[in-house]
């Protein structure tokens, strides 16, 4: 095949690409030092139940509501005018968080840097999508995206870790701030301006219609996962649904859509995309029960359950642009179909630490299954945002991340519920007669509420509430590990029966704009 010189990308652009990273960089710093600052703010801030569940999940909230606006809005303006604006809010978000002096300030504060991130998300795929047009340049230039959110994850653990024990608890929002201030003076002179020269005003109704949609399903799903079957989480999601039908219908009439439904007639769209879902949704509640694993039953420290998944972390940046490398010589279906397999080996050895004491081999199944993950974080990213029409990317740009924020939502009202059930039925009938009836109430109910519990008791009372909360905890790891095993066996399937005739990346045709169905007929 030859490659249309004009194509390819200018040296100017792989340096807009690394500070485009900043910028990712930046976003991946504060999702994490939440996570060690989290205790620590709590406590000095003295936030309620309710109000530290508005902590944590505000931001999410508001970036999964706001992706799509964001995104059809930088196709309008400019990806680079919305990225620059949306950092500038971004660091104001982050300086407002690390001097908050009230629950109710934080909550605000992450919210608006949920918003600001929605501005971020999109801008960044969107740009890389306008700079590098020819499609195995766009897959080493994901990659590398890719890479850097991993990677910053690692220097927010460490570098948060740090800070939190030298200064107070704010300090941790303010590692990113020196990146911000580099991105928003070198950007102007690197990153091109791209927008879509036929886009019309902005329709408030479809941003209106798409934010109640997204809003709505996301906090339904949360809220049914942690107090069950109620009557607002269920009347949250039929909003959610209707307001997704009616965004859906308007789009459909719409001669210039906020978001181009055509799109998801495309294999190379729409497979990677359902498979990032399910992805997130099976080993997103996996990490979540290993983290705590890592601190209540194997005894680690917050700063230590961080170094301990910082290995796989670290593997997952280095085999990240591996994969897109790769992804030029291997068809997509196979390559990713051998990183899945790779993915279920490092979940089976997850469900051995049933038989296996200690930490260690559930350090190693997250690192192999990280491993494994790598081609459909690269490859797949590249085949969703290659699939869009650079003059639309900043929309279609948006689906990936509000499919992950989706699927975190799903896993843990699904797979982590299943986990949670098992574990109350473990420990119901594990406890001796010796323990109070209140305190074996509270244990059968989480891994932390029994130790909470067990606190109260005298040191042989509470090892006799321990042991078995902690066996039965260990027991519910393994078993949602294999139900997250059997899903990716089911996207391992996906691919290599929709996506086994796709060429690699580079060997055939680009998607235009006026050809999605087409591109759909030849991917099948």
């Amino acid at each position: 095949m030859t490659i249309d010189a004009a194509a390819r990308a200018r040296p100017r652009d792989w340096i807009g690409l690394g500070v485009l990273c900043l910028a990712t960089l930046m976003v991946a710093f504060d999702t994490f030092v939440l996570l060690l600052a989290f205790p620590h703010l709590s406590a000095q801030l003295g936030a309620d139940g309710v109000q530290q569940l508005w902590i944590a999940d505000i931001y999410g909230f508001t970036l999964g509501g706001f992706l799509i606006t964001m995104g059809s809005l930088g196709d309008r303006i400019g990806r680079r005018r919305l990225l620059l604006a949306g950092a500038a809010c971004f660091g104001l978000a982050e300086l407002a968080s690390a001097w908050a002096t009230s629950p109710g300030m934080l909550i605000a504060a992450r919210a608006l840097l949920g918003i600001a991130g929605a501005a971020l998300a999109p801008s960044i795929l969107g740009l890389i999508r306008s700079m590098f047009r020819e499609p195995r340049q766009l897959g080493v230039a994901i990659g590398a995206w890719a890479s850097c959110f991993t990677l910053g994850a690692i220097v927010g653990l460490l570098g948060g870790g740090v800070l939190l024990e030298r200064y107070w608890w704010g300090s941790a929002f303010l590692l990113g701030v020196p990146l911000l201030v580099l991105l928003l003076v070198v950007g102007p002179m690197v990153l091109p301006e791209h927008r879509d020269p036929e886009a019309h005003q902005p329709d408030w109704p479809s941003s209106l219609l798409s934010l109640a949609a997204i809003l709505t399903v996301v906090y339904g799903v949360k809220e049914l996962a942690r107090y069950g079957w109620r009557v607002v989480p269920l009347l949250a999601i039929g909003v959610g649904v209707a307001s997704a039908v009616v965004f859906v219908r308007r789009q459909r009439q719409l001669p210039r859509p906020m978001l181009d439904l055509r799109l998801f007639r495309n294999r190379r769209f729409t497979v990677p995309l359902i498979a990032l879902l399910l992805q997130s949704s099976l080993t997103g509640a996996v990490l979540l029960f290993i983290t705590q694993h890592f601190q209540i039953v194997n005894g680690l420290s917050p700063w230590q359950a961080g170094l301990a998944l910082a290995p796989g972390m670290l593997l997952s940046a280095l085999f990240t642009p591996v994969a897109a490398v790769l992804a030029q010589r291997v068809r997509p279906a196979i390559l990713i179909a051998a990183g899945e397999t790779i993915v279920v080996v490092g979940l089976v050895l997850v469900m051995l630490t049933r038989f296996v004491p200690g930490p260690e081999l559930l350090i190693v199944g997250f690192a192999v299954w990280a491993i494994g993950g790598t081609p459909l974080l690269a490859v797949g990213m590249a085949m969703i945002i290659g699939s869009a029409p650079a003059e639309g990317a900043g929309s279609a740009s948006a689906m990936p991340q509000i499919s992950n924020e989706m699927g975190n939502a799903v896993g843990v009202a699904t797979v982590g519920s299943l986990g949670v059930a098992f574990y109350h039925a473990q420990v119901s009938g594990a406890l001796p007669d010796s323990v109070p009836a209140d305190v074996a109430q509270v244990a059968a109910q989480s891994i932390a509420g029994a130790v909470g519990a067990a606190s109260q008791l005298p040191p042989e009372l509470a090892a006799a509430v321990l042991g078995p909360a902690g066996q039965a905890f260990t027991a519910s790891l393994a078993l949602i590990a294999g139900v997250a095993a059997v899903g990716v066996v089911g996207i391992i399937g996906l691919f290599v029966s929709r996506l086994r005739a796709v060429r690699p990346v580079g060997q055939e045709a680009p998607a235009t704009a006026d050809e999605p169905a087409r591109v759909s007929e030849r991917a099948g």
